[in-house]
């Protein structure tokens, strides 16, 4: 569907920002604006904010910029129609039904997701007929109750290597859309449905819509686990499998498997907060998506040692995220599925209760890696635990609580323990010169604050309209050394309102945050007096001509050229207008 930008405008101009960004992240009034933690990076300082008079939000610490209809799309990883669509049903704005025109690869992401759900479809009744068998049994010897197939979906791809695609073909598909869905092979000999003999896994997004599929060989084949490839709909890094159902448990926590059938078990013996990695190592992508419901995860990994490697590295996501890991043990089962059919429900219960906080179970891990019978031994241990507190905690505190826990836990000494973490510190500040660790920070917050010229200038007029006819008096569009900004300019100048001209960038990403960054307007502190206003601009249109002329005097040869240029230098060193 196309919208045309009255309807996107109705849209926008009866959706509060301040009440949608509010439904998902905790905000509080300071000045004209509202702050709050950004639910797009981990971060423990608010530095998310929302203007209600611009109707836009902006991150000072991630950069994320825009209004209400890309609030929706970066949270709830939607398009800008979908986005559009949502708000408007809960605004209650009509959307005209019929399509104008197509909208290129927004059109191609519905007519993908309509084939994943007729995929869906056909391989439900797949498993349900005679060819579906062999699906059927693995889900008896796996104890998965009726219920359970039915609430996940699960299908059944047939032996035929292009029953799916002579479905879909009947249903009026086009090879082009086909083989943009992911779910066949386009061949010289032929078309070939990309999964056969398995049973089905359609994984959803969070508004249950099928963006991609698992399979499950049913035999000896490899590999054993399939998944859909990367499509226009589906990143296996973003998503998680059962999110779309885990986030809306009633509890305050997720449990991270490795596979399918592992959250199914775990579902239908009573925990629907399980969810799991599809088919890869857990992400930051999934951990940011994970950190939008909640703020605490049980790792339920398996017991082997590829166990134990995939868990090593969940935790270190985790924690870069800000979130809080414990680690529930299995032993001596191999994963969830297998210990709930031995133990059951309470028995797991139990096992979550005594789940080992995931620094303390890495601490426990590194036992392993040691001789620690061998002084020696017991030496590097106590080493790489020192190594692991200095890095992993900044804060003095923190550290300390937890070097207490660990010398605890492991009948240390403390004091020994806290010996070996200053130790390293002091070799560490010896080998940068004693350069202290906020230096880099610092350097970095000043880099992200001072923005360069031009856009500050721009952000002036974006905020100031009355400020135009003064900018056209005095500077031109050939006054800006940036492309992107010398394009902005001119539509400014050409009476384009500041929000049309945000909206004309929806499509080119880049360009679309750097503009609402600069139309946010707080990154530069605007809340002035009028007095103090007219210096500002009179500062930036003196600074913008002499920067023009600097790069002619280094352009200009002959001695009159030279002579001219110095005399307009001079001209606009005293600028001052009104």
């Amino acid at each position: 569907m196309y919208y045309g930008e009255d309807i996107v405008e109705e849209v926008r101009q009866k959706t509060d920002i301040v009440d949608l960004v509010g439904q998902y992240v905790k905000l509080k009034k300071k000045g004209s604006s509202y702050f709050g933690l950004c639910p797009f990076h981990g971060e423990k300082t608010a530095s998310f904010s929302v203007s209600p008079g611009k109707q836009i939000f902006y991150c000072f610490g991630c950069g994320k910029a825009g209004d209400s209809i890309r609030f929706l799309m970066e949270y709830e990883n939607l398009s800008f129609v979908e986005a559009l669509e949502e708000l408007a049903e809960r605004a209650n704005v009509t959307l005209p039904k019929e399509e104008k025109r197509d909208k290129g690869e927004e059109d191609l992401r519905y007519k993908i997701l309509e084939i994943n759900k007729q995929a869906a479809l056909f391989y439900v009744k797949q498993l349900r007929s005679e060819k579906g068998k062999s699906g059927l049994a693995y889900c008896a010897k796996r104890k998965l109750s009726g219920e359970s197939i039915t609430h996940f979906g699960l299908g059944y791809a047939g032996k035929e290597r292009d029953s799916l695609y002579q479905y879909c073909k009947s249903l009026g598909f086009k090879d082009q859309v086909l083989q943009e869905s992911g779910l066949f092979s386009f061949k010289e000999a032929g078309v070939y449905d990309k999964f056969f003999n398995r049973l089905m896994f359609p994984i959803m997004d969070l508004h249950n819509r099928v963006i991609g599929f698992g399979g499950r060989v049913m035999g000896d084949g490899e590999p054993k686990y399939l998944n859909s490839p990367e499509t226009k709909l589906f990143d296996k890094s973003r998503n998680l499998f059962a999110l779309n159902f885990s986030r809306k448990s009633r509890s305050d926590f997720f449990i991270l498997c490795e596979g399918y059938m592992d959250v199914i078990s775990l579902h239908q013996w009573g925990f629907p907060e399980a969810v799991a990695a599809l088919g890869t190592a857990f992400t930051e992508q999934q951990a940011d998506l994970m950190k939008r419901f909640h703020s605490l995860v049980y790792l339920c990994f398996d017991s082997d040692g590829a166990g134990k490697k995939a868990c090593k590295r969940a935790i270190s996501i985790l924690r870069e995220k800000n979130l809080e890991g414990k680690v529930i043990n299995l032993l001596p089962y191999k994963d969830p599925d297998e210990f709930l059919k031995a133990e059951g429900k309470e028995a797991f219960e139990k096992r979550m209760e005594e789940a080992k906080n995931a620094f303390l179970w890495e601490v426990e891990e590194k036992k392993n890696e040691f001789v620690l019978h061998d002084p020696a031994g017991m030496q590097k241990y106590m080493e790489s635990i020192a190594e692991l507190l200095r890095t992993v905690f900044s804060d003095p505190v923190e550290r300390e609580n937890y070097l207490k826990a660990v010398a605890r836990e492991q009948m240390l000494k403390a004091e020994n323990l806290q010996h070996l973490v200053d130790q390293r510190e002091e070799k560490i500040q010896l080998s940068f010169g004693f350069k202290k660790a906020t230096d880099g920070k610092e350097k970095k917050r000043e880099e992200k604050w001072n923005s360069p010229l031009e856009e500050e200038f721009l952000s002036v007029l974006m905020q100031r309209n009355e400020f135009l006819p003064i900018a056209r008096k005095y500077v031109e569009e050939e006054d800006f050394q940036g492309d992107f900004a010398k394009e902005v300019y001119g539509k400014l100048l050409s009476g384009t309102d500041a929000k049309l001209i945000l909206d004309s960038y929806r499509n080119e990403e880049e360009k679309y945050q750097k503009l609402a960054k600069l139309y946010h307007g707080d990154l530069y502190h605007m809340d002035l007096e009028r007095d103090e206003e007219k210096k500002l601009l009179s500062d930036y249109i003196r600074q913008l001509k002499l920067q023009k002329i600097e790069a002619k005097i280094r352009e200009v040869t002959d001695a009159e050229g030279l002579s001219l240029c110095f005399k307009e230098r001079d001209k606009w060193e005293h600028f001052v207008f009104g």
